[in-house]
């Protein structure tokens, strides 16, 4: 069955990959953004070019009907508050791109499921979007369904503290990077084209009404071989620090988000749930392929420019050399 279906997004790094599953699966497919990425979108796919701060062109988008709504672009509860006014009895389906970040670090069992608790005390961006979800959960007229992805990747480099390009930067130039903790927590990536596929095939079904899903790779890999195999995609031996998670948020406290509330923490999920409904799919398993694309995204990058040495380098520095001091 072909689905009329509206992307919030559309360009971003999980989205796009979604854009051309929906398109390959026949369904009619239109984005709603800024127009400020140059991404290459499928033919057939329409634009519609706005901004969710000029709240009277968005309230129009809610007119269309489409079947399907899938929301990437929604941070904070006033932005839900605002879809539920636009969409409420206007759409067949609303799907929220949440975050597995949302998930209670400790888990109190080695996988996450769904029912894992939702609770984050140290991390604003993952609080942001629980509360996203209550407001969701609380509408009325708006069948909803949520997402939870968990670290995927696409264009972007996996990194403990978003550090972004400096860190694969370094590495080039024989510097240390830290690592948070022993190097050995198991951690979840997931090519953002594996996460699609199951994606799509959740649109528009009535049994995913009112449900929670996560969708995820079933493989982890320590984060010191997500740091080696980032250096080997760049010809380098990365020199790895490993640094006590207490001790990197003491350098910067506002680490304590993505470290003590995300990164520092084993992430192992169970995918049965979405499995159950979207049929079985598969993702990558070998690290190398999986972060191929990022590092030839990242080679362009550096290609054009590599970014400047700055105030994250000095930090970097002096949390690798004050760390390796330690003992001498």
């Amino acid at each position: 069955m072909s689905l009329s279906i509206l992307f919030v997004g559309g360009t971003g790094q999980i989205s796009l990959p979604c854009v051309a599953e929906a398109v390959r699966a026949g369904h009619s497919v239109a984005v709603f953004n800024r127009g400020q990425r140059d991404a290459a979108l499928p033919e057939g796919v329409r634009v519609i070019q706005g901004d969710m701060k000029d709240q009277a062109a968005y309230a129009k988008l809610g007119d269309e009907r489409f079947d399907v709504v899938c929301q990437f672009m929604v941070f904070t509860p006033a932005e839900m508050q605002q879809d539920i006014a636009t969409f409420a009895g206007k759409t067949k389906h609303y799907v929220f791109i949440s975050s597995a970040s949302v998930y209670e670090k400790p888990a109190r069992h080695y996988v996450i499921t769904e029912k894992t608790p939702a609770v984050n005390p140290y991390w604003p961006y993952s609080q942001a979007k629980i509360a996203c979800e209550e407001l969701l959960a609380a509408s009325t007229n708006l069948p909803w369904t949520i997402v939870r992805p968990s670290h995927t990747v696409r264009t972007g480099l996996p990194t403990m503290t978003s550090e972004g390009d400096v860190l694969p930067r370094r590495m080039l130039e024989g510097r240390p990077v830290f690592v948070a903790g022993d190097g050995a927590t198991p951690w979840t990536l997931t090519r953002s084209e594996d996460f699609a596929v199951p994606f799509v095939r959740l649109l528009g079904q009535s049994q995913t009404l009112g449900e929670i899903y996560h969708i995820t790779g079933d493989k982890a890999f320590t984060w010191d071989q997500i740091y080696r195999a980032i250096g080997r995609g760049l010809g380098v031996e990365p020199r790895i620090v490993h640094v006590p998670t207490d001790t990197l948020v003491r350098y910067k406290p506002d680490w304590i988000g993505p470290l003590v509330g995300d990164k520092s923490w084993s992430a192992l999920f169970d995918n049965s749930k979405v499995k159950a409904v979207a049929g079985d799919f598969t993702c990558e398993t070998d690290l190398d392929k999986i972060l191929s694309e990022p590092i030839a995204h990242l080679k362009k990058r550096l290609a054009a420019g590599k970014p400047p040495e700055g105030e994250m380098d000095a930090l970097i520095d002096r949390i690798c050399a004050e760390q390796a001091g330690l003992g001498v």
